[in-house]
């Protein structure tokens, strides 16, 4: 065999097998990040693909300073009794919902002194919540977050209804 033929089918085996890793390991969709900071709380957004093959926007709320938590995805609008603003993770532009946004930490309920209501909220720290998505349209698409993050002797200024550009989603 020629120097000329073996060379040419070690390229051709490094081919294929560079080929059969890729096909064996499919790497995540490709995502915009995006990250926004206010409220005294910074949340990162990632696009994923799930491991079922659909599409899913993820968005880290992280309280800036320790000792403050997030209210449920599942309170109210208008809180309880007007008290507390639901954490909340919509879509617009090019991407709509295909599900309902779940968080990944556990319910504790707060209850003010002196108010007489209990609250839901997720422990002190960060808390990941994933609303499946599917693309709609063409053109950029946005991520719409509200939260608010409070402590046990205080709350920050609530964020409503802040776009967050994720660019162009494909």
């Amino acid at each position: 065999m020629t120097l000329a033929r073996r060379t040419l089918g070690a390229i051709a085996a490094l081919l294929v097998l560079g080929a059969a890793g890729c096909a064996a390991d499919p790497a995540p969709a490709a995502a915009p990040a995006a990250t926004y900071r206010g409220g005294g709380v910074t949340v990162t957004l990632q696009l994923t693909t799930a491991d079922d093959g659909r599409r899913q926007l993820s968005a880290t709320f992280t309280p800036d300073e320790a000792g403050f938590h997030l209210y449920s995805v599942d309170l109210p609008a208008d809180g309880i009794d007007g008290l507390g603003l639901p954490t909340r993770l919509a879509v617009r532009g090019g991407l709509v919902p295909d599900g309902t946004a779940r968080a990944d930490r556990p319910l504790r309920t707060v209850s003010p002194l002196g108010l007489g209501v209990d609250l839901p909220v997720y422990p002190d720290g960060a808390v990941t919540v994933t609303l499946p998505v599917r693309r709609a349209a063409t053109g950029p698409s946005e991520a719409v977050v509200s939260f608010g993050a409070c402590s046990e002797q205080r709350c920050l200024i609530p964020v409503t209804d802040q776009a967050v550009p994720l660019g162009t989603v494909g």
